[in-house]
């Protein structure tokens, strides 16, 4: 007789099975976009939680292995990332268990996660402050005792265009040439309020939204210090996004723009210089892109760490 609900009644495992279709290593076995809660420290001491997406995968290597244990994996995840906050070391001893729960089958782990992470911003001259979420990824993996891990994020900027900006003051400089004419007579309250019109200033430079991806290999095993990058790297630029503004901030973001007439170039080369000069930092990649005002396409730089 066949009892269904036989506590000793064991279940049907195929995917532990040999199987005549198998025979053949594969790279990566696993999950991805598993939906976990993240504690995230960015390095400031502000731990904040976010939903994120986690992908977690194990090498096949015994060639006549159907299959390797998803279940194991997902709820090593889960007790990770709901114990407490995510650390790098944190990661390494995750991707440890990985491969102890699949002895046997695997010699090599990966993690992913991401998520955003808030912080919140002060507005350049008035009292106010605002949000800005900061899209990070981390991917890590370990073999043997090689453990490598690269944290992906990306800061948003204003650029505007130098080549543009010349080309505007000289529309300026000649739209004066034509309302004011030579030899006439002219006071600095008159030359001020002329400056002061829209017949005044006839042309403005091209600026737009720009984005500049940073992946990054950190050089110790502790805390992230993702705040402290991100504020650097804007600091460089002089021109990041801002969040709640009244009109003086508006008129000091125009300031810190016409401060900082950058090709995309040169916004790589400012990254590539703060980056350098990180002790934190042991690697690195930039990708820059400045999303065209002028043109449908984009401007785009790459700079990585000098060998």
């Amino acid at each position: 007789m066949y009892i269904h609900d036989s506590p000793t009644r064991l279940l049907p495992d195929v995917a532990s099975q040999e199987h005549a279709l198998a025979l053949g290593t594969l790279d990566w076995v696993g999950m991805d976009n598993m939906e976990m809660p993240v504690s995230f420290d960015a390095g400031d001491g502000d731990i904040r939680s976010a939903g994120a997406r986690v992908g977690a995968f194990v090498n096949l290597n015994k060639p006549e292995a159907r299959g390797i244990h998803m279940s194991r994996l997902y709820l090593l995840v889960s007790d990770a990332l709901s114990s407490g906050t995510l650390t790098i070391g944190g990661i390494r001893t995750l991707l440890g268990a990985f491969l102890s729960s699949h002895e046997g089958l695997s010699d090599h782990a990966r993690l992913t996660v991401r998520f955003e992470h808030l912080v919140r911003r002060r507005a350049l001259r008035s009292d106010n402050s605002g949000w800005r979420a900061y899209p990070i990824t981390i991917d890590a993996s370990l073999k043997g005792d090689t453990f490598g891990i690269e944290i992906t994020t990306d800061v948003v900027y204003s650029s505007t265009c130098p080549a543009s900006a010349a080309l505007s003051r000289q529309i300026i400089q000649d739209n004066f040439a034509k309302t004011f004419t030579a030899g006439q007579a002219l006071d600095r309250e008159t030359v001020l309020a002329w400056l002061g019109t829209e017949q005044g200033i006839t042309a403005t430079p091209h600026a737009q939204r720009s984005t500049a991806t940073i992946r990054i290999r950190p050089a110790g095993e502790g805390v992230f210090p993702l705040i402290h990058l991100i504020d650097t790297i804007e600091a460089s630029l002089g021109t990041p996004v801002q969040t709640a503004v009244k009109r003086a901030d508006e008129q000091a973001f125009a300031e810190a723009n016409g401060a900082n007439l950058m090709f995309c170039e040169d916004a790589a080369r400012r990254i590539q210089k703060t980056l350098e000069a990180d002790a934190n930092v042991a690697d690195f990649h930039v990708r820059v892109a400045h999303h065209e005002s002028l043109h449908p396409h984009d401007a785009v730089a790459f700079a990585s760490k000098a060998r």
